[in-house]
């Protein structure tokens, strides 16, 4: 039987899909609203840890289906993958050595089993769209902002072209530019936006034909990251192993302004122009290993700004019954490699409660709950989010960060001492990795009911 209220879901990217996909798993019913004519994915590369496969496992098995059908496990052999991510010093070298002590390893680290498998994003979103019937989905849909109207009545949602929709609660998944977190803080509030890290990053998709001929077979197949001063390189196969996914990031001093001075709602694009001879600049004095690599990129290549919401965290994810997921919660640089991981936790809390909301509703004995009641209760839902996950998902934006100081040798606990360097690696990554889910699922629960007995 469907819940007595419906959800909007405002962004159809892979957070806003897979939040679907789980409350309609549960019987809710939901509208997706996204800007595009079409459902799309900037970038190209993205990975899944074990534990961000269990929560999917948790909002609906279909999803791990979707990801399994696009992902390229690490390794020669795809059906024994290599659960290692390996970390080397690709700037040392010493051109007089015939023994070519290039791009040494400095450690390895197990992730789990197919602990870190990556899939091209619009591959993925492919799957995850078939997974929602067209008749939940209007896309076009450009969110402007929301009212609500008191409470005794449904939320109103705006959009650009003038017109308007209904929803019980709205979940804010519009990504790292979200105009829903604009609405919540305001958009004078410099919260609403992400600041630049100070790094860019070049994207590239490379054809494994040529790289395997001048990485060889297991650097080419296998996840690499290379270490060093101002900069670091990441590499992983997608697609059954016929692309090699290349994120090359760079230090940029000079400052990416965003927001738009005169129209502080407006912002400016978060990509430029960006070229290979820029790159063989930057690791003119690396190693031949990463210079190898950089010479199979394109001529002509996309920049990418580096921004997060690492400077001024959100001091709410939630107003009312609306609520914010993913990026638009918590954007975080890539260093983790951890963002939609943690997105998808984030679909899976907000399932979680939604299913507790239906368990009230019975209990209460309503063949139709009155519009206050059901206010209250999705308001309490939406408030225990904000006390649990918040502490989690901003960690991840603040530890990304110094993430990227340790592989490029500037974190002031390790330098480029590379034994501690693995350490502060390890234990980051596991928090990251080993997360309780079920702990999480228990504590949303307890504090749902902490915040009723508040209400």
């Amino acid at each position: 039987m469907p819940a007595q209220f419906n959800v909007a879901i405002v962004g159809g990217g892979i957070v806003g899909l897979v939040t679907a996909i789980g409350l309609q798993k549960r019987g809710i019913p939901i509208k997706i609203y996204e800007q595009s004519s079409m459902f799309r994915e900037l970038g190209a590369g993205v990975a899944f840890t074990a534990n961000a496969m269990k929560c999917m496992e948790l909002l609906d098995p279909g999803i791990v289906d979707a990801v399994n059908a696009v992902a390229t496990p690490n390794g020669e052999d795809m059906n024994n993958p290599n659960d290692y991510m390996r970390y080397h010093d690709g700037y040392h070298y010493d051109p007089t050595d015939p023994s070519n002590t290039d791009d040494k390893l400095l450690g390895l680290l197990f992730s789990g089993y197919k602990g870190f498998q990556g899939c091209h994003r619009a591959h993925l979103l492919d799957k995850l769209v078939k997974m929602v019937p067209e008749s939940v989905v209007d896309l076009g849909h450009r969110f402007v902002g929301f009212e609500d109207r008191g409470p005794d009545k449904k939320l109103l949602l705006r959009f650009q072209d003038g017109t308007t929709a209904e929803a019980d609660a709205i979940i804010g998944c519009d990504g790292i530019k979200s105009k829903v977190r604009q609405a919540i803080l305001g958009v004078s509030n410099p919260a609403s936006y992400p600041q630049f890290s100070h790094k860019v990053a070049y994207r590239a998709l490379v054809p494994m034909n040529l790289v395997i001929p001048v990485l060889g077979t297991f650097k080419a197949l296998n996840m690499h990251l290379h270490t060093g001063p101002r900069a670091h390189v990441l590499h992983f196969p997608v697609v059954n192993q016929t692309l090699l996914n290349v994120v090359i990031f760079v230090t940029q001093e000079e400052d990416w302004p965003l927001v738009d001075e005169e129209h502080a709602s407006v912002l400016r694009s978060m990509t430029a122009d960006g070229s290979r001879a820029e790159l063989d600049a930057v690791f003119e004095s690396w190693g031949p290993t990463v210079r190898s690599l950089v010479g199979l990129l394109p001529d002509k290549m996309v920049k990418w700004a580096i921004f997060d919401l690492h400077d001024r965290p959100l001091p709410t994810y939630v107003c009312g019954r609306v609520v914010l997921a993913g990026d638009a919660a918590h954007a975080s640089s890539p260093h983790h490699g951890g963002g939609a991981g943690v997105g998808v936790e984030d679909a899976l809390a907000l399932s979680k409660l939604f299913e507790i909301v239906c368990e009230s509703i019975k209990l209460d004995h309503d063949q139709d709950i009155n519009q206050s009641r059901l206010n209250a209760l999705l308001e309490a839902a939406f408030n225990a989010y904000d006390k649990v996950r918040p502490p989690r998902s901003q960690w991840l934006v603040k530890s990304s960060r110094e993430a990227c100081e340790i592989y490029e040798w500037a974190y002031p606990d390790t330098k480029d001492d590379w034994a501690k360097c693995m350490v502060e690696i390890e234990r980051r990554s596991h928090k990251l990795w080993y997360f309780d889910i079920e702990g999480m699922l228990s504590e949303l629960e307890m504090e749902y009911r902490k915040q009723l007995t508040r209400g």
